[in-house]
């Protein structure tokens, strides 16, 4: 399988080319979900302009300083909401100084969709962030006002060499592209045969695997847990997964999107042949898991210091979303 890296890098902002849009009335909420108030001075003092998903433009009349951190949406989406900080997001940022309205950094706005990443990960850069993004929905375009303490001063020391400041407030321009559940939501499913792993979850969804004092299984395994109800991963579909791996002699875990903080994008091609295989026909929402033989998984090669040769793996996987093969 491969590893996504758990680190996510912004990118200096350059050479931008945009077009306008409006700014958006107030806040909704989702269902059960409700937001912070908006600040209207927000979105009547920073002009932003550019469509949502591509990288933006700032001005101000005069610098934007704030004591506390607020914000305002120029676009409402209607998409699923941000319900928990632990909920996995895509997000497009770019950030700019209070001072001038000039760019600092930003992300790619790329054409590829940016790694789903648990919202914690961003807040532990910019805690200041946590009130325009609970209960966000997908498709919504936000600006924020962060004052000094919105920002993590390891993100300061990070971002130095691309001229962020090292005190004072920054503002903000956060797209909510996507927005996906934590973990999977199916109906349990009934598996017989002995001598397997067993799965047990704890209240957020997350996976404890116990492995027996028994031999692995020569073939590949692939039990249904959880069967979901969404759509069904077909041949050239990437499945959007959250996934925690063990070696089965060693009993103990060498992988986890849970602990990383990012989702896999499971590419076909990209992934060893038993990860593959066990997401064929299955259907969003669904959990499985599988136990992977050495040929299908790593063989005598092993992988770096974490999976030694001919190990046996035992992944349990949580489908949360498909980006679907477009049809010809």
């Amino acid at each position: 399988m491969r590893k996504i890296p758990a680190v996510l890098t912004l990118t200096a902002l350059a050479g931008l080319s945009l077009v306008a849009c409006a700014p958006a009335s107030d806040a909704t909420s989702s269902a059960g979900c409700t937001r912070a108030a908006e600040n209207d001075a927000v979105s009547t003092a920073i002009e932003v302009t550019g469509e949502f998903g591509q990288a933006p433009q700032l001005s101000l009349a005069q610098p934007f300083e704030t004591d506390r951190t607020v914000y305002a949406d120029l676009e409402t989406g209607d998409g699923a909401a941000i319900e928990d900080v632990d909920q996995p997001s895509v997000l497009e940022m770019s950030f700019f100084s209070a001072e001038t309205g000039d760019p600092i950094i930003g992300t790619s706005y790329g054409e590829a969709a940016p790694t789903p990443t648990s919202t914690s990960r961003w807040l532990d850069l910019f805690p200041g962030l946590e009130d325009a993004l609970l209960c966000a929905e997908e498709g919504t375009r936000t600006v924020v006002a962060l004052s000094d303490d919105g920002v993590a001063d390891a993100t300061r020391a990070q971002y130095a060499m691309n001229g962020f400041p090292q005190e004072g407030g920054v503002i903000a321009v956060v797209d909510l592209r996507r927005v996906y559940p934590t973990a999977a939501w199916g109906s349990p499913v009934y598996n017989t045969g002995g001598g397997l792993p067993s799965v047990v979850r704890d209240p957020q969804g997350r996976p404890g695997i116990t492995v027996p004092d028994a031999q692995p299984p020569a073939d590949l395994v692939v039990q249904t847990l959880l069967e979901g109800d969404g759509p069904t991963i077909g041949e050239g579909d990437t499945a959007v997964v959250q996934y925690t791996g063990v070696l089965w002699d060693e009993k103990t875990g060498f992988d986890s999107s849970w602990e990383n903080g990012s989702l896999l994008l499971a590419t076909p091609g990209g992934m060893i042949p038993g990860f593959e295989q066990a997401l064929q026909g299955q259907k969003v929402g669904s959990q499985v898991m599988a136990v992977i033989p050495p040929e299908l998984g790593y063989g005598e090669q092993g992988s770096g210091a974490t999976i030694p040769a001919d190990a046996t793996l035992v992944f349990v996987i949580d489908i949360v979303g498909v980006e679907e093969t477009p049809a010809s």
